[in-house]
């Protein structure tokens, strides 16, 4: 298949367009929001003119002598315990080898010598950053369950910034040298659907100084200073149940969890895509119907512990899809108003729309290195939508699709009108190879509850946008998140076309990974596409006694290690990790 650099799309008048220049500082470029027409010039760094020279697609791009290398990565070292018993402190572990794949294609001796890069850049997927003072946040499940809750939740903001921090020292790309040309978010960027928490998102990838704090500005109000055993009690000399497991008593924790974070923004541009968890809150319950919640989130009182029984209760209709408005969130909120504490009431909880959220996107304050918008533009802002596609280099576009669920529950899927555009964009762009963003996987689209703002409107698994993307010969990768951990699947279909789905562990849940990924031409019928995981620049090794910045950065890290009850096999098996990933040209 002959791949060109134009990238076609369709005007509001109906008439084809070409997108002929990219960035040049990133080979990475807005084309059009996810409806069908192409963006004018104030709403992305591309030109639209139809009478621009067109690029040359056998110009790949340049790989500088410095590659390949490992420093930074996990192909040089890993966070990995010092001792196997009790608390366990981190330290410097042996690297992951790559390993290659050739379950979609033989791949073929002296393909490095002949292989030219046609993309590089880094995906960030579930950072999670949490407002942990929030009234509507339900740390009380713990009580049913002691993974619902985690120790480490007050320093998400300091390990996102730590991410950042990383992604801005490395070289380029590991295995090719070549340039990265942006980083995209594949969701779950927020925690709670709070205004506070996009704000630090935004803040964390463009740069700026960020009070990871609501409420009492001079102190925290929390579980964490609660009394509550229930919960680690870091500040405290109570013998909470996670310091009877052997976490430990930090004097000042609290007060330097709030204290104000600098964040140098990315050096890259950076694009977004949304998840259950930006669009719900708790990433389950579509609320933005319900004032009793959403006042709730901005108010004094806050329920902080609860019965295993009636925890149970919740989590059984969060897990059998059966709330997605909250309506036994709520019943259970007002049944227990009486047990609930006071804490200092602050607006900027407030739970966002999707309006609210291309609107802070499309903010100039957080431009940092672009693009405007971060791929959303004014015309996904006048349809109510949340997908789009862009250039990523030369000779791939990229796709970033909407599979949160506006009526609720944690689990996705897709529109009609955004499967048809899936489709047509894909035919319309088949001389580009093109790689797919979402949060979801193809797994967990289960969820078909009908969108509000679009009642009518059938709702599409994750087998049937399977079933889009095999039907073109042009898909090399699925991209997402969602699942907390390293999953790579090859998907092989009729006629001899095929694509890897890639689904990335979040920067929440240890170990707090990130991913490179890289595309090649080998020149033999083949493409490659290499990926390698990132942790944040933290130092693996703690000091309790340093509550700096990066000491907080480094402590998130050990502190979800050892948080009760998670799991140990996020990160998976080496066929998932560091990878090279064959398949046969389209």
């Amino acid at each position: 298949m002959s791949r060109t650099r134009s990238v076609a799309t369709s005007a509001a008048s109906g008439r084809g367009v070409h997108r002929r220049s990219v960035l040049a500082a990133a080979g990475a470029v807005s084309l059009s929001a996810g409806i069908g027409y192409a963006l004018h010039p104030t709403d992305s760094e591309a030109a639209t003119d139809a009478q621009a020279p067109a690029a040359d697609s056998r110009q790949a791009i340049a790989e500088p002598a410095l590659a390949p290398y490992t420093k930074g990565t996990t192909l040089a070292s890993v966070a990995t315990p010092r001792n196997s018993s009790g608390y366990q402190r981190l330290g410097d572990g042996p690297g992951w080898q790559r390993v290659v794949r050739g379950e979609l294609a033989t791949p073929k001796s002296g393909r490095a010598s002949r292989r030219r890069t046609l993309a590089a850049f880094v995906q960030f997927t579930d950072l999670h950053l949490q407002d942990v003072q929030n009234p509507l946040r339900a740390e009380f499940l713990r009580s049913n369950g002691v993974h619902a809750w985690r120790p480490h939740e007050a320093l998400t903001v300091q390990g996102a910034v730590s991410l950042v921090e990383r992604v801005n020292a490395l070289k380029g790309a590991p295995v090719t040298g070549a340039p990265l040309g942006f980083v995209m978010t594949t969701g779950d960027n927020t925690d709670n659907n709070a205004h506070s928490e996009l704000e630090w998102f935004l803040q964390v990838m463009s740069g700026g100084r960020i009070s990871p704090n609501t409420g009492d500005p001079r102190h925290y109000e929390g579980v964490q200073n609660s009394g509550l055993k229930l919960y680690w009690q870091p500040d405290s000399t109570v013998r909470d149940n996670d310091k009877a497991l052997g976490l430990p008593h930090l004097n000042g924790f609290l007060a330097a969890a709030i204290r104000e974070v600098n964040s140098p923004g990315l050096n890259l541009p950076w694009y977004s895509t949304v998840g259950n968890h930006d669009g719900l809150a708790l990433g389950c319950f579509g609320i933005h119907g319900d004032p009793y919640l959403a006042e709730f989130a901005i108010g004094g009182k806050k329920l902080m512990s609860l019965s295993a029984a009636e925890g149970k209760k919740l989590q059984d209709a969060i897990r059998d899809n059966k709330d997605p408005h909250g309506v036994g969130y709520r019943d259970l909120l007002k049944a227990h108003a009486r047990e609930m504490r006071s804490v200092t009431p602050d607006e900027k909880r407030a739970p966002y729309t999707p309006a609210d959220y291309l609107k802070a996107h499309l903010d100039p304050a957080y431009r940092g290195h672009g693009p405007t918008g971060h791929g959303y533009s004014s015309a996904n802002l006048d349809a109510g939508t949340q997908y789009y596609t862009f250039r990523i280099s030369a000779d791939v576009i990229g796709i970033s699709l909407d599979t949160t669920d506006a009526c609720g529950m944690p689990n996705g899927s897709l529109g009609t009108a955004q499967l048809k555009w899936l489709d047509k964009t894909l035919t319309d762009n088949k001389d580009s190879y093109a790689v797919v963003f979402s949060h979801h996987t193809s797994t967990t689209m289960t969820n078909t509850w009908p969108d509000p703002a679009r009642p009518a409107e059938k709702r599409h698994t994750g087998a049937e946008v399977l079933s889009v993307l095999s039907a073109h010969a042009n898909v090399l990768a699925w991209v997402n998140g969602h699942v907390h951990q390293n999953v790579i699947t090859p998907h092989q279909v009729s006629g001899g076309r095929s694509f890897w789905e890639i689904s990335t562990a979040s920067h929440v849940d240890f170990p707090h990974l990130a991913r490179i990924i890289e595309l090649t031409d080998n020149k033999d019928g083949t493409v490659s596409l290499f990926t390698t995981l990132i942790e944040s620049a933290a130092p693996h090794r703690t000091d309790f006694t340093d509550l700096s910045q990066t000491g907080l950065a480094a402590l998130y890290r050990e502190l979800a290690f050892n948080t009760p009850g998670a799991s140990k096999t996020l990160a998976n098996t080496a066929v998932h990790r560091n990878t090279e990933l064959v398949l046969k040209k389209g």
